[in-house]
């Protein structure tokens, strides 16, 4: 059985599942140096995913288009080669609490030039079938609650099992995008106006707090303003909580809390504001899955899975993780919407036979392009222990190994990897990404040596959880260490079959340091290299490696270009 799953919208995707395992998940920004967040407008998108993998439409046995806008139903415009199309699909959010997976019946998608049916789940369906499907706890057959918090809705709490899955309840009435929309009113990135939408203002928040600090003076205004609009009895709130399927109007009460605050908080510094904030959500998300917990109270292991874009907020997630409430956490590495394709398919999958474990790996992204050695630079066969030594000399190497791994995160298929032994490593590889120099470089480490490092330095294979650098390496690694001593950690097994794992290895011989800086390996504001070329076009550092190949930049052209000199895998 051959399920494809479609996103559409943003963070555009295409995931293919045949008989439980998943065979690729396309994401358009990991295409041809796409803009990050790229939407699928064309279905010849699709055709051309299969093609990739030796296969037509036809071959696929089922379409599942992810869920968005709308109470009742979404519309999608896109094109079909040159013909436009309007399809259909399922809403944001189920229509009724046991109605997860009733799924919407479309027809007349056009794949080279032939109609097919197709199902639509509505969105958040996608968030707990990708959460859930993907986590330790399906293998097991275990149940889990499934926490989704996504940018317009509230966070909703699910609950997994044998059954089924059904919605308990929304925790607290704040949409996801409140996180993001106070980066609009305090601190580096504030707009003089309430149009647009910077979908990674989020992320660089998580980094920009740590220059301030939290006051408690400040909490207690977001408290009171939080009571008075979104969450007492007050007209107000209940205006703002009978509308929240309406993103327009839920964006707007959000602009006037934060118009509010400003008001309210015009003498303070927007670091510690903005810090103040993020511990006031942090509380209210940790107080109020507390409540409900005991609320909702059923037999066996009590697990969590976290997805929707604030799956992606590292200290929450720790947050929630350090209550003890859970036995166990489970973040997939996709929980925002690059996710959701994968999601789509999976959605199919319960469908079918229940909430069964999907057999994935995170590097099932893109393969890396054919390309060519672009003039000024030279390629030569280059063994792990040969890079390594590069690396030991502090020179950073773009790293491109294997398969795209999926997710905003790079996990060591596309990353820049560097020594973490200078502080000044850290500069140099924000200013060659054109970042702000508040933005941490995050440490790859190896699984067993993490916890001598880090704490608590637990498995952290893709970067979602918060640790804090050990005092007495922070001044042996500092160009990983951020400012408030944290670290966001990637660790990954010495025995791991990936490249990177045999470079760490490799390192670890020769300096004794089992960690190395990664950053992601791509064009500002783009998705991923897709091939070798792309990075050596950017230019930016002088060493690529791809695939046992080391592209070095000379200081002259001496060549042109050669089609096919360079082949990646």
């Amino acid at each position: 059985m051959r399920i494809c799953g479609i996103k559409l919208t943003h963070d555009g995707a295409i995931a293919l599942v045949e008989d439980g395992r998943l065979v690729f998940c396309i994401e358009q920004e990991k295409q041809d140096n796409n803009p990050r967040y790229q939407t699928i407008d064309n279905l010849d998108a699709i055709v051309a995913a299969l093609a990739q993998y030796g296969l037509k439409p036809r071959d696929v046995d089922q379409f599942v288009i992810d869920g968005w806008d709308g109470e009742d139903e979404s519309r999608f415009q896109v094109l079909s080669g040159v013909a436009p199309l309007t399809l259909k699909g399922a809403p944001y959010v189920e229509r009724y609490a046991d109605g997860l997976l009733e799924c919407f019946d479309g027809s007349g998608l056009i794949l080279d030039d032939w109609a097919f049916p197709y199902k639509s789940y509505p969105h958040v369906t996608g968030h707990v079938a990708s959460a859930y499907c993907t986590s330790p706890f399906a293998k097991a057959g275990q149940p889990a609650f499934c926490l989704v918090w996504d940018g317009c809705i509230f966070p909703r709490l699910y609950y997994v099992d044998g059954q089924g899955a059904r919605f308990l309840e929304c925790l607290f009435p704040v949409i996801g995008q409140a996180y993001a929309a106070a980066g609009h009113y305090f601190g580096p990135y504030k707009k003089a106006s309430r149009g647009g939408w910077d979908l990674g203002v989020a992320g660089k928040l998580m980094a920009y707090i740590a220059l301030g600090s939290v006051d408690e003076d400040i909490v207690a205004v977001f408290q009171e303003l939080y009571e008075e609009r979104f969450a007492a009895d007050t007209e107000l709130a209940s205006r703002y909580r009978a509308n929240i399927n309406n993103a327009e109007t839920s964006l707007v009460a959000v602009h006037d809390f934060f118009d509010a605050s400003v008001v309210r908080l015009e003498a303070k510094s927007p670091e510690d504001v903005l810090a103040s904030f993020h511990l006031f959500l942090e509380r209210l998300l940790v107080h109020e899955m507390t409540m409900a917990l005991q609320r909702h109270s059923f037999p066996g292991p009590r697990n969590l899975c976290v997805a929707g874009g604030c799956g992606l907020n590292i200290k929450w997630n720790s947050a929630l993780r350090e209550t003890g409430l859970f036995d166990d956490v489970w973040v997939p590495p996709f929980p925002n919407d690059s996710g959701s394709a994968i999601g789509a398919a999976c959605c199919a999958m319960v469908a079918q036979q229940g909430f069964v474990p999907l057999e994935w790996s995170v590097y099932s992204g893109p393969v890396l392009q054919s390309g060519h050695v672009p003039a000024g630079w030279e390629a030569t066969p280059c063994s792990m222990p040969e890079l390594a030594a590069i690396l030991a000399s502090n020179k950073p190497v773009v790293f491109l190994s294997g398969r795209a791994e999926l997710g905003p995160r790079a996990l060591g298929g596309r990353s820049i990897l560097a020594a973490a032994t200078s502080a000044e490593m850290k500069d140099f590889l924000n200013e060659v990404k054109f970042r702000e120099h508040f933005r941490p470089v995050a440490p790859i480490c190896l699984e067993d040596r993490a916890p001598d490092i880090f704490s608590p330095g637990t498995p952290d294979p893709y970067m979602l959880f918060d640790h804090q650098t050990r005092m007495e390496w922070q001044d042996k690694v500092p160009a990983v260490v951020h400012l408030d001593g944290s670290a966001r950690l990637q660790t990954i097994a010495r025995s791991s079959q990936h490249k990177v794992a045999e470079l760490l290895v490799e390192y670890e011989k020769l300096t004794g340091i089992p960690l190395l800086c990664n950053t992601s390996a791509n064009y500002h504001g783009r998705g991923f290299f897709p091939d070798a070329a792309a990075a050596c076009e950017w230019g930016r550092v002088e060493h690529v490696w791809c695939d046992g190949l080391l592209l070095t930049k000379t200081q002259a052209i001496q060549q042109k270009p050669v089609a096919g000199a360079f082949t990646g895998r």
